[in-house]
């Protein structure tokens, strides 16, 4: 068995290697010649599965992309052909949610302002806002939900009107990219919806670029509109247009799912369909081969606080790192190079925090920071 992977994808051999050889690829330029032989083709979000990618292949029984989303996969098509497809919906939600709140940690230091006294408009509840509403929860953080197809199907919670979550201190964009229909997506903020943004609101896209009408913002941002911005995605991905950076308060190359634990869960996840798919038993698990962090204890001695919260957040995942990296390499080494070379990172899962006797609330552990085992 012949299994295609791309070369961003982690822990591929440790959880691959005994069903066949490896092949990795550059998933950005990946061709028809080069997976004509696939019997097993693994992918992230930038590698487009289509008939112009297998039109030269006529093996491939599996397609398995290491992302939530699946609108680089021509479903349709793949049905045709009776290809079985997967993905890793989750696999990164909680990696996301670290990126949304470092970038709320840094930007309450820099413009001095306390995180817990914002209202946060999560636009999309899936995986994704779902894990972001909950740390907001363990930090006492107010939030509202938007999403409306959640709100047809059934789902409990309380959701509000999008003009509603557009209201709010922060705005966190959470949705998938959908192009037409009642549910479209696709240039959901527009315009005529960014011109109605305050100075004082902060809005935050790390879903899909094209979620935000990223010409319209500029040409806004170029006319004075001072609402701060936190753009990890961008239309026309790889190519950023450029004139919009200068005016983004944090700036990344599509790495807030980067986490090593958002990536390697997606590889997990494909490893456990394809599995099934093969009727064979899982016999690996991801807690096998991640490994132990620089720092993973820390005991806190004083009750929880904003400064806690700020050095805990930074200590595991400060954002600006990537914003510097973005900014510096962007114009020579490039988009994908950024995210080909990004350095490790972990999750608030790989740290044990141990509280004092003391401690009045364990806000740490409700946030996603590990209990010291017994």
């Amino acid at each position: 068995m012949k299994i295609y992977y791309d070369e961003n994808m982690p822990f591929v051999e440790e959880f691959f290697g005994d069903f066949g050889e490896l092949v990795p690829f550059s998933g950005r330029s990946l061709t028809a010649e080069q997976v004509s032989d696939a019997d097993v083709l693994l992918v992230r979000s930038i590698t487009k599965v289509n008939e112009e990618l297998l039109h030269l292949n006529s093996n491939l029984r599996f397609v398995g992309t290491a992302t939530i989303g699946v609108d680089h996969l021509d479903q349709q098509y793949l049905k045709k052909r009776k290809i079985t497809y997967t993905s890793a919906p989750g696999c990164n939600a909680i990696s996301v949610a670290e990126y949304v709140l470092s970038a709320l940690v840094v930007l309450a230091e820099r413009h001095l302002f306390n995180v817990h006294e914002l209202t946060v408009g999560i636009i999309g509840a899936g995986n994704t806002g779902s894990r972001l509403s909950e740390k907001l929860s363990a930090l006492g953080i107010k939030y509202l939900l938007c999403d409306p197809l959640l709100a047809q199907s059934g789902d409990e919670r309380e959701f509000v009107a999008l003009e509603k979550a557009l209201s709010c201190d922060v705005i966190s964009l959470h949705v998938p990219l959908i192009r037409e229909g009642e549910f479209s997506t696709y240039h959901l903020l527009d315009e005529k919806r960014l011109s109605h943004l305050c100075d004082e609101q902060i809005l935050i896209n790390a879903c899909r670029g094209e979620v935000v009408d990223n010409k319209a913002l500029l040409q806004l941002k170029q006319q004075g509109l001072k609402t701060k911005l936190v753009l990890d995605v961008w239309e026309s991905e790889p190519d950023v247009l450029q004139p919009l950076i200068p005016f983004v308060d944090i700036a990344t190359a599509h790495i807030a799912g980067y986490s090593l634990e958002g990536k390697a869960r997606g590889s997990e996840m494909l490893y456990l369909a394809l599995c099934q798919q093969l009727k064979s038993t899982p016999k690996k698990q991801l807690n096998q081969f991640l490994p132990t962090p620089a720092i993973d204890r820390v005991e806190i001695k004083h009750d929880f606080s904003e400064v806690l919260l700020n050095q805990l957040v930074k200590m595991v995942y400060d954002v600006r790192r990537d914003d510097a990296i973005f900014r510096h390499q962007i114009n020579n080494q490039g988009f994908d190079y950024i995210r080909k070379t990004y350095p490790a990172r972990r999750e608030f899962s790989a740290i044990s925090v141990i509280l004092s006797n003391s401690a009045i609330d364990d806000v740490p552990h409700r946030l996603g920071f590990n209990k010291e085992p017994n």
